[in-house]
């Protein structure tokens, strides 16, 4: 089977589309079909094309048997809705236009959001004459409105319109969470037409190292010193303000240090804010190759995932979980919902209120004082995570939906036994 991913991100790019698409396109590879990517040249967060990359029409490569097409977009930063829906729209027109470049095509997959992306799978499959899969990371327009990037009604209705014919007109969706399905279920989607492929970990890249590694001593920190991390995008929907004036909180505590390592939209803004406070005990790194992200979770003592409080964001399962429950690193989750609740479930974290400073900096101060609960919080996650969220077994099950949607059978597979 040749499947075709429409994917707005992929490696070199380090977040977590480009990460879960890499990951699964590599083990379907491994399993005897034949995969491309089309995608963009890569440049996100900043808009400025990678060294060694360039803005071309389109340019062929090819990484662990994976075929990647890459089309030329409009720049743009990873801020300012106007720019970034260009950068989002200009894409979708590149992917239909230069689709022609891939032939014999068994099964279309693209993935939302962005829905341009999701739209462009639509499109290609139709000019291609193949069935088309639509996979769901996060609900947008909603995660969009959520975070205040839009307001306007009409706008918003517009984009609600364009979200359900998506899901009208694909095959069959992929949704990362089961609230996502209970979502898509209450625009008129049967049940039968959704399976849920949850995030998981690549337990071939994290597994547990050594807190003092080459990461920790760059950072000029000892073995005495608690670090608590967060390592990911700074975008408007984390509420990193809460890690700021949590550390105001510790400042007096000479042995706890947070560390922020990534780049997005609220970056500038955030290292505006550690001036501001006064605040030594914060490191702020810049966004950092993936093949590092597993040494910097390694020297973290603790693992942060934050996101601002709305009832959107009950409804998800930030990747940053598994990949820290395969690092047998205890977590502290500032989100509610689904999250919560699985968390919960493992028995692998504390869990704090959304955007409470005074929370988080009693979950830091508790794990720094009681070393002997985050090692149990930790060993719990690295069992949960390899009993029911390792990658391989997510992308065979992912791999066997695809299978019968390109066979037109109908799905079987239930969304209990993918998830």
């Amino acid at each position: 089977m040749h499947i075709l991913f429409l994917c707005h991100y992929f490696p070199p790019e380090v977040n977590a589309p480009a990460s879960r698409t890499y990951e699964n396109a590599k083990r379907w590879v491994r399993a005897g079909h034949k995969v491309t990517v089309l995608t963009c040249h890569p440049s996100h967060p900043g808009g400025v094309v990678y060294p060694g990359f360039k803005n071309s029409v389109h340019a062929w490569e090819e990484k662990d048997g994976i075929r990647v097409l890459r089309v030329g977009t409009y720049l743009s930063a990873n801020k300012g809705f106007v720019k970034r829906t260009a950068n989002y729209v200009s894409f979708m027109l590149s992917a239909m236009a230069q689709c022609w470049r891939v032939k014999d095509v068994d099964l279309v997959v693209s993935t939302s959001p962005q829905f341009f992306c999701g739209m462009g799978g639509y499109f290609v499959s139709r000019f291609k004459g193949c069935p088309w899969v639509l996979e769901i990371r996060d609900l947008w327009p909603e995660s969009i409105i959520a975070v205040g990037a839009i307001k306007n009604r009409r706008v918003i209705k517009a984009l609600e319109g364009i979200e359900s014919f998506l899901y009208r007109k694909a095959d069959h969706i992929i949704s990362l969470t089961n609230a996502f399905k209970r979502h898509i279920m209450g625009r008129g989607i049967a049940g039968g037409k959704i399976s849920v492929v949850t995030n998981g970990a690549d337990l071939e890249r994290y597994s547990p190292g050594e807190s003092m590694n080459e990461a920790r001593k760059e950072l000029g920190l000892g073995a005495d010193v608690f670090l608590a991390s967060y390592i990911g995008t700074h975008g408007m929907a984390h509420g990193l303000g809460t890690i700021m004036r949590a550390a105001k909180r510790l400042e007096n505590e000479p042995n706890i240090r947070f560390l922020l390592v990534g780049d997005g939209a609220e970056r500038e803004k955030l290292l505006s804010e550690k001036e501001a406070l006064g605040l030594p005990n914060v490191i702020m790194l810049g966004q950092q190759p993936k093949e590092r992200m597993p040494e910097f979770l390694a020297a973290s003592d603790a693992c942060l995932v934050l996101l601002i409080k709305s009832e959107l964001f009950k409804t998800v399962l930030p990747s940053k979980i598994f990949e820290a429950m395969a690092m047998k690193r205890p977590i502290i989750l500032g989100v509610e919902g689904e999250s919560r609740e699985l968390l919960e479930e493992g028995g692998c974290g504390l869990c704090i209120e959304p955007e409470n400073d005074q929370e988080l900096a009693e979950a830091v101060l508790r794990l720094a004082r009681e070393p002997e609960l985050a090692a149990a919080l930790g060993d719990r996650g690295a069992e949960f995570v390899a009993r029911r969220f390792d990658r391989e077994v997510l992308a065979m099950a992912y791999l066997g939906v695809l299978e019968e949607v390109a066979r037109g059978d109908g799905v079987t597979v239930s969304a209990e036994a993918v998830s």
